[in-house]
């Protein structure tokens, strides 16, 4: 099969990362697999096996997801909008998937309506139509509105074979962020979490006995490490390492450095291999995005998690609560962020019994691979 999966990550890069993941599932079962990108550049992720198609890049002004911006900071113009519309089409055009996922829309991305539509419209008017299929992660943001659920549920009727949910249900349920009506529910397959195969312990044991620091990939998370900077000052038994990632890292870097002068800490752009220093590290601190809570639950290390609340924003805080119960998790909400509350739950995340994730589903994206090549089947 040809695969085709869009997604454009517009603040952090947890989007890119769970559909290269995804194509890569896809790649291994030996499907020709294109992702066309619409966010930043994010060269620390893992491409290979796919063939990555860019549209002219877009970010969102930071958590103001209806003001969009070019790599150049500057405010997307319409003709800007309409070149990316253009060069998706052509590409789906000259590709002519025999399936199209589409990252998070209709669900989110409401933003880029005009751009999923018009692919979706070329979708359809393909000589053989192509499955289509939506990929979403365990928790949305909810619909501030119920117009906004009912839009979705007609796009989901008029363009779409199957929801994927990358979520395992005894765990998370959509439900739990987003009104599922009866005919949503009929085209919802549950995938389990996509998540890499794990990570294992790093070669040079990078990570060891630290406190790992790190903010995702986006720009975000400046709060985060002037804390552990700080929490870093108030304690000399242990080493912290911040890893900054995202298009401010550049400049970011130099003002951390200067801050933690004299401090134990190590500050240094965010690496590819950030996921075998987690299974050394003595404890990580982070936000709750998606991957990054995959990435704890594999290598089952202590962690502060700081969800992303930026903006009245809300998922992130949805998932940490539904962790609490895990042992070796500790939550500290941006309102009550400190250095000694950072310090407190450090010690308390450090001294809980080492927790078990075998019973987690973490096989989402070769069971993605899976629902996607039964319903073609079927539909042949």
């Amino acid at each position: 099969m040809k695969v085709m999966i869009a997604v454009t990550h517009l603040l952090g890069t947890g989007h890119l990362s769970r559909a290269l993941t995804l194509g890569r599932a896809f790649a291994a079962k030996g499907h020709q697999v294109q992702i066309l990108s619409g966010g930043m550049p994010v060269p620390q992720l893992d491409h290979s096996g796919v063939d990555l198609i860019p549209l002219s890049p877009l970010r969102s002004d930071g958590v103001n997801f209806t003001r969009l911006l070019t790599d150049d900071g500057d405010v997307a113009s319409s003709d800007y909008l309409a070149t990316r519309v253009e060069a998706a089409v052509i590409a789906l055009n000259r590709f002519a998937p025999d399936v199209l996922i589409t990252e998070l829309f209709p669900f989110g991305r409401r933003v880029l309506r005009s751009e999923f539509l018009a692919l979706l419209k070329a979708a359809c008017a393909l000589p053989v139509k192509p499955l289509i299929a939506a990929s979403i992660r365990d928790i949305l943001a909810p619909p501030s509105k119920p117009k906004k659920a009912e839009q979705t549920d007609t796009i989901i009727a008029d363009h779409y074979d199957v929801v994927l949910v990358h979520s395992d249900p005894q765990t998370t349920r959509l439900e739990a962020s987003w009104p599922v009506s009866n005919q949503l529910a009929s085209k919802i397959q549950y995938t389990g979490y996509v998540a890499p195969h794990e990570a294992g312990p790093h070669p040079t044991g990078a990570g060891a006995s630290e406190i790992l620091v790190s903010a995702g990939g986006g720009s975000v998370g400046q709060s985060i490490f002037r804390t552990a900077i700080e929490a870093a000052r108030k304690t000399t038994n242990r080493r912290w390492r911040l890893l900054v990632g995202g298009q401010d890292a550049p400049v970011l870097i130099p003002q951390l450095l200067q801050l933690a002068q004299g401090m134990p800490v190590e500050i240094e752009s965010a690496r590819p291999d950030f996921r075998q220093m987690l299974t050394h590290a003595e404890a990580s601190v982070s936000m709750c995005g998606y991957n990054t809570t995959l990435d704890l639950l594999q290598a089952k290390t202590p962690a502060v998690i700081i969800p992303f609340d930026d903006g009245g924003e809300v998922e992130q805080t949805l998932r940490a609560d539904s962790l609490t119960h895990l042992s070796g998790f500790e939550v500290v909400y941006s309102s009550n962020l400190s250095p000694d509350a950072l310090l407190s739950a450090l010690d308390k995340a450090i001294q809980a019994p080492r927790r078990d994730a075998a019973t987690l589903n973490f096989a989402g994206a070769a069971q993605t691979v899976q629902i996607v090549q039964n319903l073609k089947e079927i539909a042949l």
